[in-house]
């Protein structure tokens, strides 16, 4: 106890700042009592090092990094790895990739190789210089063809017009390159030799002011003479690669040859032999390969064959000193060179193979818990009974064609399942068109059949029915426009219905008290889909284990390098048929699960080249990493937040997390989002990355319910319009509300029996506010995967679409 005269130190008492003297590293040791920390004793070592042991260790780092590097360099295109393979990408019309060739094959001290069945196709081989090339030409216009090759190629040589630089293609195909990833390029200038020296000159000033904005510090290559091309030549092989992450982690190549073997039940499947050099990773025989564009696929064995680019070639006896110099390659399915001493690597095990199942099979028996008894399949029975209705059918119909005709009654009450809702307004409208057309339709079959007979002739030059067809889709992309810019002016907001219900009609949704804090379970009412998908416990764990595999390289197979030949398993001739039609065959080894079907997430941004209205669920065509699919994907913010409010269209000022289902990839990856127009070409309307792979990531879809108020009260208010009967009232009384102008409240009773509502308000209202009633549902993709993405129309070519020409023509 303290007595009662006793002085107590007041608010303003000096407070002293405790001793520290416990804590320096005597007294620590004492108090340890000769235990030593394990955890913290690597990082007092590291603080502990000393000056100079510091810029050691600092030099040392420095020069590893520095060895990585040129040893990098030496191995591309050495004895021990793979040919530096180069794509050839002709970025304007006028732009000659052939001129181009012909002048990188005039090399003195190389040994020129040429594919003869593909064309635009050859190797460079220098044994003095201890360097092979292998050049590929990409098909101009062939956008599948430049971002296949993109994926597996060493360097990117872009073939430029020394006039305009790119046209309108070009720019399309550069637009893709980058999203994709771009790997170590280098430009190329052919031509230009015809104009006078001075406007030779200011040409290519011009030109290099130009591709600033791509390629703000690259060097432009003039390619005229032999030594211009050993100059190019020699920039390739010293210039430091750029990694693009999707491909490094994985074993891929590009088909050198191959062979289609079919199998004995169907000559449309079979075993598809295919030679090429192994890069990235090591490749192992168990594990699964995508073909790019055609599918996953197993792999029985792994064969050696003779490497067809050695620096140093056998000579065959008898063969003319002539020969040493060309050598020709015998046919492009390469089975001459596959009959030679092959030795084959490894084979398959299957008992380590990767399996291909993709999705679960569900059971739909696997929730039940017990088996219904008598009693309860006779009370079934009499509800059957019970729901018969007698209608009034034609003469002559069936039971069948009965079951499906509707009575009036029963018509606001039929809801789709799986109907998203996607304007409630709009919906209504497309109803009353349908009526009306009903009426149309019946008023013209009371009228004579002779005059549905008439007769007419009609002039063949009019063409006003292919006018109409444009006319048509014209007013469609009005509508869409339409709608877009109604969603941005009044979002997510819906007419109640007058025919149904809105209990009925809004029954699968619920109020909120708080969108960002009130609790939504991810494992609730989930689709019937989502029992045919895999989901990890814990993904990212995964994917770090997994990376740390590759990187500790414990996987034994094909090393980088390797001449191989792959036995791919029940392979469609398809195949084979697109490779012969000089189309590149690239394939990419797969890492675990990366064939299973799962839920992913894309981070998008909308590309600047494209201003149509991208609803959510259409269907788009997805570039992800080394996959090409189709999909209709959900559109929704992208916050911090356990909810993400889905988007009705595809925003242009905002970054959008695109959900589809897909199989399952390993981030990072690229993703390039394509829109199919009517004539076959396809659009580029969104570039980005793999953001996850997480079937819970929660997308809800907000709907908002409008009402005006009638009469004004300090704090209360009269509202209508919003609801047309007393039980819709009564029924979303508990939601609150809120204003466009920041007030909140509820509902306190109904009045009349016409959808007038008493509510109370924080604070009075405004004569020109509007009171809004939120109700959210989640919502899930449409499984419509399809991994068969049709050619695309090649790209139209226009003039010039670099900076500098638009503003000399302006």
């Amino acid at each position: 106890m303290v007595a009662a005269g006793a002085h107590r130190p007041g608010p303003l008492k000096q407070q002293n700042k405790a001793h520290k003297g416990g804590k320096h590293s005597g007294s620590s040791q004492r108090r340890a009592g000769g235990r030593v920390s394990v955890k913290a004793q690597p990082r007092r070592r590291l603080r502990d090092l000393s000056r100079v042991d510091r810029r050691h260790q600092a030099l040392q780092l420095r020069r590893q990094r520095k060895e990585a590097v040129l040893a990098e360099k030496r191995s591309l295109g050495s004895r021990d790895g793979p040919p530096h393979l180069v794509v050839l990408v002709p970025l304007h019309s006028r732009a000659a990739a052939c001129d181009t060739l012909r002048l990188l094959q005039t090399q003195d001290s190389a040994v020129v190789r040429v594919d003869e069945g593909r064309a635009g196709g050859f190797a460079l081989l220098c044994p003095r210089l201890k360097q092979r090339w292998r050049f590929v030409t990409a098909q101009a216009g062939d956008l599948h063809a430049v971002l296949d090759l993109a994926k597996v190629a060493d360097s990117l040589l872009f073939i430029l017009d020394p006039a305009d630089g790119w046209d309108s293609a070009g720019e399309h195909c550069l637009s893709c390159l980058f999203a994709q990833g771009l790997p170590t390029y280098a430009l190329a200038v052919p031509g230009g030799t015809d104009l006078p020296p001075k406007k030779r000159i200011d040409a290519r000033k011009k030109l290099a002011k130009a591709i600033e904005k791509r390629f703000p510090e690259a060097k432009l290559f003039p390619l005229n003479t032999e030594q211009e091309s050993l100059l190019l030549l020699r920039h390739l092989a010293t210039q430091k690669q750029r990694h693009l992450a999707f491909r490094d982690r994985r074993a891929h190549l590009l088909a050198y040859a191959a062979e289609f073997v079919p199998s004995q039940e169907s000559d449309l499947v079979g075993t598809l032999k295919v030679s090429g050099f192994v890069r990235g990773q090591t490749l192992d025989v168990n594990s699964l390969v995508h073909i790019v564009g055609h599918g996953d696929f197993q792999m029985s064995q792994v064969d050696a064959p003779p490497d067809p680019l050695s620096l140093n070639p056998r000579v065959v006896k008898g063969q003319k000193k002539s020969q040493d110099m060309e050598v020709q390659d015998d046919s492009v399915n390469g089975t001459d060179e596959m009959e030679e001493d092959v030795k084959v690597l490894m084979k398959a095990d299957p008992n380590k193979q990767e399996s291909l199942q993709s999705e679960v099979v569900p059971d739909p028996m696997e929730g039940e818990q017990t088996w219904p008894t008598e009693e309860e399949l006779q009370e079934a029975e009499a509800s059957l009974k019970a729901n018969r209705r007698v209608v009034k059918v034609p003469k002559g119909t069936s039971k069948y064609q009965a079951a499906w005709i509707v009575d009036d009654g029963e018509e606001g009450n039929q809801e789709d399942d799986d109907d998203d809702d996607e304007d409630d307004d709009i919906d209504d409208d497309m109803m009353e068109e349908a009526v009306s057309q009903e009426g149309e339709s019946s008023e013209e079959e009371e009228e004579p059949a002779e005059e549905e007979c008439e007769t007419m002739t009609v002039s063949e030059c009019l063409r006003d029915d292919q006018y109409d067809e444009k006319v048509e889709e014209d007013e469609q992309m009005l509508e869409r426009y339409k709608q877009e810019r109604m969603d941005e002016m009044f979002p997510d907001e819906v007419d109640t219905p007058r025919d149904v219900p809105a209990r009925v009609r809004f029954q699968k949704y619920r109020g909120l008290k708080s969108f960002r804090t009130s609790p939504w379970d991810p494992k609730e009412n989930l689709p019937r889909d989502y029992a045919r998908i895999f989901q990890f416990q814990d993904f990212s764990r995964t994917r770090k284990h997994l990376f740390r595999q590759i990187e500790k390289e414990e996987t034994e197979g094909a090393s980088v390098g390797w001449y191989v030949t792959l036995h791919v398993c029940n392979v469609p001739v398809s195949v084979m048929e697109s490779f012969k039609e000089g189309k590149p065959l690239v394939l990419f080894s797969l890492l675990p699960h990366e064939q299973k079907m799962s839920v992913l997430n894309f981070l998008v941004r909308r590309h600047p080249s494209n201003s149509e209205p991208v609803r959510a669920k259409e269907e788009l065509i997805f570039h992800c990493g080394f996959r090409r699919f189709r999909a209709s994907p959900l559109f929704s913010q992208h916050t911090s937040a356990d909810k993400h409010k889905l988007e009705r269209f595809l925003r242009p000022d905002a970054a959008l997390v695109v959900t589809v289902y897909a199989p399952i990839t390993f981030p990072p990856a690229s993703a390039l989002l394509f829109k199919q127009r009517s004539n076959g070409m396809h659009d580029l309307i969104a570039t980005g990355s793999l953001l996850s792979v997480d079937p819970d990531r929660i997308v809800i879809k907000r709907l908002v319910l409008s009402g005006h108020p009638f009469k004004i009260f300090t704090k209360t208010a009269v509202v209508r319009y919003m609801f047309f009967n007393r039980e819709d009232v009564m029924w979303f009384k508990p939601v609150e509300l809120r204003t466009k102008w920041g007030r909140r409240g509820h509902i306190k009773e109904p009045l009349g029996t016409h959808g007038h509502m008493k509510c109370h308000f924080d604070g009075q209202l405004k004569s020109q506010d509007t009171v809004l009633l939120n109700l959210y549902k989640r919502v899930f993709p449409k499984w419509t995967y399809d991994p068969h993405v049709p050619e695309p129309v090649p790209w139209v070519r226009s003039e010039s679409s670099l900076p500098v020409q638009e503003v000399e023509m302006e």
